[in-house]
């Protein structure tokens, strides 16, 4: 499963590359479907975006639509979870994919209860948080432009962060092999 995965984010970076012009949407469908609670499920998108982190890092690719691009497609996957867990509430669990993992839900309701619009921030750089927080914000229907402070200023920094990883992958990378180099 995990080559399948690395694959997939490999060939997604690849055609980042070679097709810059689609570089922005990409990052903002990675990022949108990263976000959204149903399709975060099955989609690993933190890999592709660190890996167009380090085309960005190599001068392949420009940073700032690309930030840009990944922080709106964060913040819009989210605000739509929050939307629907306001529409359809605590019965979203029943419905697929969230009913084949029964825990998620609950787990984000008791962060939501418990870090109040602090786990709308915090949630965004933990997986599967990410993918059940907005949901029970919506579900308990925290304070519209509360929600939406804490996911657009959490989906800003979490689009830095992962592209900015693909800096840190390079700079090591980068140092690992003048070290493996310099020693032959």
């Amino acid at each position: 499963m995990f080559q399948a995965l690395d694959s997939y984010a490999q060939d997604i970076v690849e055609f980042a590359r070679g097709h810059e012009v689609w570089a922005t949407p990409i990052a903002f469908m990675l990022a949108f479907g990263e976000s959204l609670a149903f399709v975060s499920l099955f989609i690993p998108a933190w890999a592709a975006l660190v890996g167009i982190g380090v085309l960005i890092e190599a001068g392949e690719l420009r940073f700032w639509p690309i930030w840009v691009g990944g922080a709106m497609g964060a913040a819009i996957g989210d605000w739509v979870s929050y939307w629907v867990g306001i529409n359809i509430g605590r019965p979203v669990a029943e419905m697929w994919p969230l009913s084949r993992y029964p825990a998620l839900l609950p787990r984000g309701i008791s962060f939501v209860r418990r870090w109040g619009v602090a786990a709308v921030f915090i949630g965004r750089f933990f997986g599967p948080l990410r993918a059940s927080v907005p949901l029970a914000a919506g579900i308990f229907h925290m304070p519209y432009w509360h929600f939406q402070l804490a996911n657009f200023t959490s989906a800003f920094l979490w689009a830095g962060v992962l592209l900015g990883i693909g800096d840190v992958v390079t700079i090591v990378f980068e140092w690992v092999s003048g070290r493996m180099g310099g020693a032959l």
